[in-house]
């Protein structure tokens, strides 16, 4: 199936989306992936997290290394491609391995839920809060593309490419959320 075809994110209100992913289990394997800066890297971004209410959570980005080799970054992110870009947040809530709540950036609020399923798949939900909406035209499509990675990787598959599925999802957001 296409990563284009997987589940679009949801819009709650004006300035908040929401994924839903399948992913294979067990549930500390998934928490692992989303709170260890090796295993996050290779999906999303590395850095440090103090995993306690009020703790920091550093994240470095370099989508260099979750693009194939080749990959062009659209030009307003080629730099932050090249040499990486960071910021720091803080963790307002978390419960071990089910829920992780933190800052994103400057303003918006991150929450990742997990949720063990009977077969033994781990539905992870992640919500993104407090966003503009010229946010919401750059998020939707880095969070469809960095969870498909997550999938691949949880998966043992590296079939995806970082920007090129982003920007053609940019584009397919941006016609969803002009309507």
């Amino acid at each position: 199936m296409s990563k284009l075809l997987e589940k679009d994110g949801v819009l709650l209100d004006a300035s908040t989306i929401r994924f839903e992913r399948l992913l294979p289990g067990p549930i500390e394997r998934v928490w692992a992936y989303l709170t260890e800066s090796d295993k996050r890297k290779q999906w999303f971004a590395a850095g440090d997290y103090e995993l306690k209410k009020g703790g920091k959570a550093h994240l470095f980005f370099q989508h260099r290394n979750i693009s194939k080799p080749g990959t062009q970054a659209p030009e307003q992110y080629r730099k932050m491609h090249e040499e990486g870009h960071s910021w720091d947040g803080k963790i307002l809530d978390i419960d071990p391995p089910r829920m992780l709540s933190m800052t994103f950036g400057e303003h918006s609020e991150v929450t990742y839920e997990l949720t063990g399923q009977s077969n033994g798949e781990v539905l992870l939900t992640l919500t993104h809060r407090k966003l503009t909406a010229g946010d919401l035209k750059n998020v939707s499509p880095g969070w469809h593309a960095h969870l498909a990675i997550l999938s691949d990787v949880l998966n043992n598959r590296r079939d995806t490419d970082f920007w090129a599925l982003w920007q053609e999802l940019h584009k397919h957001y941006g016609e969803k959320f002009a309507k």
